[in-house]
């Protein structure tokens, strides 16, 4: 949507509902692309999402059910999307700082961009939520995210449950970015839970690499050099979210692979359950965003309203932030390991629709699972 000319606004002030968004009394200025209008009425609320390249999530759930949630306590959402540019995170920061949000909600890029704008938003005494990605070093307030370390236990578990009869696997990691915290802590369940495998020689790692910015189109591109340099064999890859894996199965369908090398992923994106239901995807990890953005709401709503007895009592849990030699007030959530025998179970409202998945193609899929 863009920025629309004055002349237009004016009209649109005479017709109806249109004030809501063209002319309201509260000052806002218009959404710019990618911004979801905020309603009038509640205290404001900033939200900043990291990119809509890297995952499917952060468009498809995380905004629209954190501007619902925060509408539901009352309060005017006010959310925008950095694109994965760290100098348009901090330039929307400043932007939502200048319209004094009274409580900023922030998913970074990087850890660095987003520990600079809590120095900002702390300095003009704005309460900071971490949300889903822990800037380490930084100053938030309270963080809202999944036990990420689970997510890869729950990852590398899949993998090795599907090569179990093969033994001496031979295994290629591709890891998000290694400046992204949540990151590490996938990466660091993963190695707890295959470390032993690779000890004992029922698997081989070929490789482990991170992929800068979680570029899905890079992440295939270092997948396909690690494939050919070990001579186009692999039996099993450990991805790290369905954007890489989606990649991975690209060039494994190159070289004839797709449906017999295991593939894990998170998210539980629509390409993530297609590919699981097309047998290119072996798991992918479902974090209930939905929750996740409840409590976020609360958390905020909690906030504005200066109860910080009530915050503390939501966020009864601690994360360390090393960097930064403390801990965090924590909600962390628990994630859920997906794959074609329980993909059923995580579709319905508020989710997945069945018919985003079920169509063309794989209707039969459907059908033979009991998915109606």
């Amino acid at each position: 949507m863009g920025r629309t000319p004055a002349a237009l606004i004016a009209m649109a002030c005479g017709i109806g509902l249109l004030l809501m968004t063209a002319c309201g009394n509260n000052g806002l200025r218009r959404p710019a692309p990618g911004e979801i209008a905020p309603p009038t009425g509640g205290p404001r609320v900033g939200v900043i999402l990291p990119d809509t390249a890297t995952s499917a999530r952060w468009a498809h759930f995380d905004q629209p059910m954190l501007q619902a949630a925060l509408r539901q306590e009352g309060l005017t959402p006010i959310v925008q999307n950095a694109q994965g540019d760290a100098q348009k995170f901090a330039q929307i920061a400043d932007g939502l700082l200048s319209q004094r949000v009274q409580v900023l909600i922030i998913a970074a890029p990087s850890g660095d961009a987003g520990a600079t704008v809590e120095q900002k938003a702390e300095q003009q005494g704005v309460p900071v939520i971490d949300y889903d990605r822990l800037n380490v070093g930084g100053s938030a307030d309270y963080y809202v995210s999944f036990d990420h370390e689970r997510v890869g236990e729950l990852q590398a578990q899949a993998l090795a449950a599907a090569l179990r009869d093969k033994p001496g696997a031979q295994v290629i990691e591709i890891g998000g970015a290694s400046t992204d915290h949540n990151a590490m802590l996938v990466h660091g369940g993963q190695a707890e839970t295959l470390g032993p495998h690779y000890a004992a020689g029922d698997l081989r790692l070929v490789s482990s690499r991170f992929v800068d910015g979680w570029d899905n189109q890079a992440g295939g591109q270092v997948f396909e050099q690690l494939l050919t340099a070990n001579g186009g064999r692999v039996d099993g890859v450990l991805a790290a979210n369905d954007g890489l894996a989606a990649s991975v199965i690209t060039v494994l369908q190159k070289y004839g692979l797709a449906g017999a090398v295991p593939v894990t992923g998170q998210d539980m994106t629509v390409d993530g359950l297609r590919a699981i239901l097309q047998g290119y995807q072996s798991s992918t990890v479902f974090k209930p965003i939905q929750q996740e953005a409840g409590v976020a709401a609360k958390l905020a709503a909690a906030l504005v309203r200066g109860d910080i007895a009530a915050a503390d009592g939501l966020a009864d849990q601690r994360t360390p932030d090393p960097a930064a030699g403390r801990e965090v007030k924590s909600i962390l959530l628990a994630p859920r390991l997906i794959t074609r025998d329980n993909i059923k179970s995580v579709l319905g409202p508020g989710h997945v629709r069945v018919e985003e998945i079920c169509g063309g193609e794989l209707a039969g899929a459907c059908r033979r699972l009991g998915i109606a």
